[in-house]
């Protein structure tokens, strides 16, 4: 089931303060923009699969939509970034201390969905979002350090983004799990698998940054090589190339001059020459084969878990 529409009106239907205008107009505009509310139908699938009026689990849903769009809200501040869905972010559209402040209220506003929730695991849930809620902004600042360093490895690489994308994708799964009241053993375990999932996702992000058909992708490719970004693919460059290689490497991405596309393709010749295309694929598939067996070994049957799994499926364009 496509539960886009449904997730759509029930974010329409929130009213807000119509005053202090500044405060609440931008939290409109921010959740206005669309989107794939991919964290959203996690939770209403993940429910689905012990109730079969999902829908109970829609003040999570909201809660989780909402404190994402927060986080965008940050997001795009600290990377100066001028658009967000084709349109303005709120610190341009706005300015920066609205920004911050409706932001703000945005988190205070997600964890309200959740306390207005009738679920009877309500206190597990408001438990498991401030978990992650702090978890998120671990990551954020490890990958605000990894800005500075060169050494950073793929276990700290594949930690900060289990905290800063992860996360979020386990918590929306258990969530859903925990609205439909669902064994233990099977909400922690849809946890670990929406967790894999959102690494294999991150991962294949990296890859299609570098090697993705940018018409597909929904964006150029190469911008985080024009930034330096550490990613996936950058990571393992450094640590596979030789000292004339990485030497090499490393000049290319502080210079601040060479003509981007040049940028580009120099770099994406570095990474074929050392075989990380194939490193970075054999890692996504490892991931989502964690993911599948996460997924299997829980206590209902394929037929209960199939709509999950093809929404994950359709994440990474896979076939099932």
């Amino acid at each position: 089931m496509d539960y886009l529409d449904s997730i759509n009106r029930a974010l329409n239907a929130v009213t807000y303060p119509s005053e202090p205008q500044g405060l609440y107009e931008p939290i409109a505009y921010a959740l206005s923009m669309g989107g794939k509310r991919l964290r959203p139908t996690l939770v209403l699938l993940a429910c689905a699969i012990y109730r079969n009026d999902p829908e109970v689990a829609m003040p999570a849903a909201l809660a989780i939509e909402t404190y994402h769009n927060h986080t965008l809200l940050h997001d795009d501040l600290m990377d100066h970034a001028d658009m967000r869905r084709g349109k303005p972010t709120v610190h341009v559209k706005w300015n920066e201390n609205t920004a911050v402040l409706s932001g703000d209220t945005m988190l205070i506003a997600a964890f309200r969905h959740l306390i207005d929730t009738n679920c009877p695991n309500k206190e597990r849930m408001l438990s498991l979002f401030a978990r992650t809620a702090t978890e998120i902004c671990e990551g954020q600042q490890h990958d605000v350090n990894f800005e500075n360093r060169i050494d950073v490895t793929e276990e700290e690489y594949i930690e900060m983004i289990r905290l800063k994308t992860s996360v979020l994708l386990g918590c929306a799964a258990k969530l859903g799990a925990l609205a439909g009241n669902a064994p233990d053993e099977d909400a922690d375990t849809l946890y670990r698998f929406a967790e894999k999932i959102g690494l294999a996702f991150q991962l294949q992000d990296d890859y299609l940054d570098v090697y993705g058909d940018p018409t597909v992708f929904g964006k150029q490719i190469g911008g985080d090589i024009l930034c330096g970004k550490k990613t996936f693919l950058l990571i393992h460059a450094l640590q596979k190339a030789d000292a004339e290689t990485r030497k090499k490497l490393l000049a290319i991405l502080e210079d601040k001059t060479m003509e981007p596309t040049l940028k580009i393709r120099t770099v994406t010749e570095i990474y074929n020459q050392l075989d990380i295309p194939a490193l970075t694929l054999a890692a996504i598939e490892r991931f989502y084969e964690d993911a599948r067996r996460e997924l299997d070994s829980i206590s209902v049957g394929k037929e209960k878990t199939a709509p999950i799994w093809d929404y994950a499926c359709s994440l990474l364009k896979r076939q099932v």
